[in-house]
């Protein structure tokens, strides 16, 4: 049975390597030990330390007492775990695998409130980089008290606080926050509620006025996609390669993007960029987050209705049929595209990289979970392409339209043992995850137009007027209704959906 993977296993390079982490000084504290931010953060820090230009190391902890387990893991390995990445590079597959150790310390806050604390009077340390799910950036009424603070920002006011003390408010000591966690302006929503809980525990005055001033909350957005351990027949396939186990082991996609909003001189402190990585420094956010939510986040969200009624599985599958594969790079490429304030060079260089994603052979991305919540996502990710073309007064195009038509197809639903069923093309069922108030009030839409046998037209209408949903009516689109018609009758003859 081949060993676990932990220092002892090291040789060579890499022991000296490992030992060299160990040996340095902590400069970014990580709060989370998951599979993204060692697939993603860990590893970008891992090559640029390979390559000489970073020369700290990481201690990491979870944000919430549950991880206890994962952490415990992590530091009976020694903070080391086997990446491998694989997927699609210019059309051609690769596969790469690394034995990250960037991490040298392993901190399990609930059992040793103390150590984690003593972090804050580290005199090296610089950056905090987490990732707490949405979920964690949110503001809860908490005491202090002598126990582990719960909350992610909570630990994070405590933490300035006492390194506020520690090095009385010098400037020089303030922490750059780079949190990942996919929230729009999550760093200056992390810094508002950091001030809060200062607030709340009767901190003084000065230490607001330091925190505010020498500690920066950085703007970012990032972009990979983690997969997690393999499935269990090919972790043991590499295992015996490797001749070692590694229960952390994780993969992920080649890809990646970091974008931080901060000036670009912070990559001489955290040399990523300069290590050939693909992280941007800039002063506007919007651009990456644009891009990422107008074509990526849109092709999915319109992929999962419309793959789901064709019996579709996985978003591979919908790329390489032979119909709805060119519909969703002609939607991106010729009626989203436009839409966007960019340069269309650089848009479709970016959608050549998305589509490349979307056909990673190692990645089975479920389009039944990429339909959880579509209204929503439909709304902010595809509604404003739409709204491009009818504010001009101008026709929509057609899949454009087949995006809405096909949405409302699938929430041709009724409330079935207490949940929200459909029916795809085929006769199959599916079930339909969204907003509950609005499900019951689309599931009633579609009740009472078949108990009425009301005219399809006017239910599609009445669907589209409804601004609780959409924000705007829409219905009132000229035109539009009649398309999302013209679409029924091409796809299911114009019957009763």
């Amino acid at each position: 049975m081949a060993e676990r993977l932990n220092a002892n296993l090291l040789c060579g390079e890499q022991k000296r390597g490992f030992d060299d982490v160990v040996a340095s000084p902590v400069t970014v504290l990580q709060i989370g030990e998951g599979n993204f931010l060692r697939g993603f953060a860990d590893w970008m820090l891992h090559v640029s330390r390979e390559q000489g230009m970073f020369h700290g190391s990481v201690a990491v902890t979870q944000p919430r007492a549950t991880g206890k387990a994962k952490i415990e893991e992590l530091a009976a390995q020694d903070g080391i775990y086997t990446l491998v990445i694989r997927g699609l590079e210019n059309g051609m597959p690769v596969e790469r695998q690394s034995v990250v150790s960037i991490i040298s310390q392993v901190i399990d806050p609930y059992e040793d409130w103390n150590r984690f604390i003593a972090l804050a009077e580290s005199d090296c340390l610089r950056f905090v980089i987490s990732n707490t799910t949405e979920a964690g950036i949110t503001y809860k009424q908490e005491q202090l008290t002598d126990s582990p603070i719960a909350s992610f920002p909570g630990k994070m006011a405590y933490l300035l606080y006492r390194r506020y003390l520690s090095f009385g408010g010098a400037a020089d000591k303030g922490l750059i926050f780079l949190p990942c966690e996919l929230l729009e302006n999550n760093g200056q929503t992390l810094r508002d509620i950091v001030i809060q809980y200062s607030l709340d525990w009767g901190f003084p005055e000065d230490f607001r006025a330091w925190l505010t001033r020498d500690n920066r909350f950085l703007n970012t957005l990032v972009d990979r996609i983690v997969t997690g351990y393999p499935e269990e027949e090919q972790a043991q396939a590499w295992f015996s390669e490797w001749s070692y186990t590694d229960r952390l082991l994780t993969t992920a996609e080649p890809y990646h993007l970091w974008a931080i909003q901060g000036e670009e001189s912070l990559d001489e402190q955290l040399p990523l960029q300069k290590a050939g990585l693909n992280v941007h420094w800039t002063n506007d956010l919007r651009p990456y987050q644009q891009r990422k939510v107008r074509i990526l986040n849109a092709a999915h969200t319109w992929m999962a209705p419309i793959g789901i009624l064709h019996g579709i599985e996985h978003v591979r599958e919908m790329m390489e049929h032979q119909v709805l594969g060119q519909a969703v790079k002609t939607m991106v490429r010729f009626e989203i595209i436009p839409t966007l304030p960019y340069s269309v060079e650089e848009m479709n260089a970016y959608a050549d990289t998305v589509f490349e994603r979307f056909s990673n052979p190692f990645i089975h991305h479920r389009l039944t979970d990429i339909g959880m919540n579509s209204l929503s996502k439909f709304k902010v990710r595809l509604l404003p392409s739409l709204s491009h073309y009818a504010d001009l007064g101008l026709q929509i195009p057609e899949e454009l339209v087949a995006g809405m038509a096909g949405l409302l197809r699938y929430y041709d639903i009724a409330q079935v043992n207490g949940q929200f069923e459909g029916r795809d093309f085929q006769g199959g069922t599916y079930v339909v995850r969204d907003d509950t108030e609005s499900l019951m009030r689309i599931a009633e839409i579609w009740t009472n137009a078949k108990r009425n046998r009301e005219d399809l037209q006017i239910t599609i209408k009445e669907l589209l007027a409804l601004k609780t949903v959409w924000g705007i009516n829409l219905e009132e689109w000229n035109g539009f209704a009649d398309s999302i018609w013209n679409w029924w009758i091409k796809v299911e003859g114009g019957d009763e959906g």
